[in-house]
């Protein structure tokens, strides 16, 4: 889940780089390029590419596309660090969502770990009170179909491979977008073909870790890990664009730290007795 959380935060710069490109198009470009990837991965494999439970395989990838489309909108509409401070808010729908539906009990515990550590993000960078309604409704939903999506992966991981999950991302996304690139289409220029590809590329790589982790653990061990991505974008910031960090934002990261460091020594210790 670290390496997924490492490589969206470079897809955060590609996407916002690329703001005058419509979001829906490089949704487009990005599951084009995974397509391509995990279509060579899976025959690589020699698995097959349609898997057993196909029903849940497009939910999954319809959530995720509705997740992904929400998210490209508000990087692009909002302030970036306010973007996605509300899409990690998914670790906590993820984790209501399987306590409802895949019965993954949390320990009360790891439910105070979870607000502790949201209320570290909210100290890293505080409520945007410019924010326009619109995006940020957008962007709860985005939160929420992540939760979904991130759940349907947990619901899969006995009869499918990591590989076929990620491959029905692009295989949805490709056809319910394609006719809204056509028709809106905005030709890239040189350089912003080269932040499409890495665009891609990261994308691909955050999407297979993070469908490794929640097929490994259980969504209350490995989803808040998802809250280290504000600070790492709020150190990234500061040391790659001269961007402030104050002591608030300094404090609000080592609650964060503490909060997933808290919960993996939880889930660890419950595992031990369950041996």
């Amino acid at each position: 889940m670290l390496v997924s959380v490492l490589s969206f935060s470079v897809t955060h710069v590609c996407v916002k780089y690329l703001s005058h490109i419509p979001f829906f198009e490089l949704v487009f470009f990005r599951s084009l390029i995974s397509f391509v990837l995990t279509f060579w991965a899976i025959k690589r494999s020699k698995l097959s590419l349609w898997g057993k439970n196909r029903k849940g395989l497009f939910f999954r990838g319809f959530a995720g596309t509705l997740a992904l489309c929400g998210y490209f909108y508000t990087i692009q509409e909002i302030p970036l660090a306010t973007a996605v401070k509300i899409q990690y808010l998914s670790p906590m729908t993820t984790l209501i969502i399987a306590s409802l539906f895949l019965k993954e009990k949390a320990l009360p515990i790891q439910w105070f770990f979870f607000l502790f550590a949201f209320i570290g993000v909210l100290f890293v960078k505080g409520l945007d009170h410019s924010v326009a309604l619109v995006p940020f409704g957008i962007g709860l939903l985005s939160a929420v179909g992540s939760g979904i999506a991130y759940n349907l992966v947990r619901h899969l991981r006995k009869s499918e491979h990591e590989l076929v999950i990620v491959f029905y991302f692009p295989l949805v996304t490709l056809p319910l977008l394609f006719p809204f690139t056509w028709i809106y289409w905005v030709t890239p220029n040189g350089e912003d073909w080269g932040f499409i590809i890495l665009l891609g590329l990261f994308t691909q790589i955050a999407q297979v870790f993070m469908t490794k982790s929640y097929k490994m653990e259980q969504a209350s061990k490995v989803s808040i890990v998802n809250y280290l991505g504000i600070a790492i974008a709020a150190l990234v910031g500061w040391f790659g664009f001269s961007e402030e960090v104050t002591m608030t934002s300094l404090f609000g990261m080592a609650v964060i730290f503490l909060s997933v460091i808290g919960n993996t020594w939880i889930g660890l210790k419950t595992e031990k007795r369950r041996v």
